[in-house]
């Protein structure tokens, strides 16, 4: 059970349940994943239902990138639920099992295309330095430009807050959901 479960509607503030109703309207369809935490803070549940939407479904990024940022952040914080959901996601938009299956291993994969080789690199240096090197960053740059490097960061960046909120609330896995780590 999570430690800060959905909240009923009737234990709603109005603006909890605006947001609510926002956020289960939108491209997600449903209130789950950290939002019932955010709920608490409706402010912060809005903006961040905002920002997730546009790094979720609105970058210049493919599907195939933007999920592997966020499984890479995913494993980085070990956050279950975050991992369980973008996973499937990562293999909806393309990314090959064998690259997903190392990441959750925390292994380099093995065979990589150049771009998916540039989000490996950069998300797992700013994640283990907090920096990113010039070489690395020049790479990510040549391939994504600058736009799409700063929106790498801004998945990396929300997808941590998403993590930490998940653990935090300790966010279940599905009933019968094995555990996507080994550690």
């Amino acid at each position: 059970m999570s430690r800060l479960p959905m909240l009923s509607e009737s234990a709603m503030t109005e603006a909890q349940r605006t947001v609510a109703s926002e956020i289960a309207g939108g491209p997600r369809g449903g209130v789950r994943g950290p939002f019932p935490a955010f709920l608490r803070s409706p402010e912060l549940a809005s903006r961040a239902q905002k920002l997730g939407e546009f790094l979720r479904f609105g970058t210049s990024l493919p599907p195939r990138l933007s999920e592997m940022a966020i499984i890479i952040t995913a494993r980085a914080w070990s956050a279950q639920y975050e991992w369980y959901a973008h996973a499937q996601l990562a293999r909806k938009g393309g990314l090959d099992e064998a690259i997903i299956q190392a990441i959750a291993r925390r292994q380099r994969p093995a065979r990589m295309a150049e771009d998916e080789a540039v989000v490996y690199d950069f998300c797992t240096e700013l994640f283990e330095r907090h920096a990113v090197g010039d070489s690395t960053y020049s790479r990510a740059v040549a391939a994504f430009g600058e736009h799409g490097t700063v929106e790498i960061i801004g998945l990396c960046g929300y997808y941590v807050m998403v993590a930490m909120a998940l653990n935090v609330a300790q966010v279940p896995l599905p009933p019968g959901e094995p555990s996507p780590f080994a550690d």
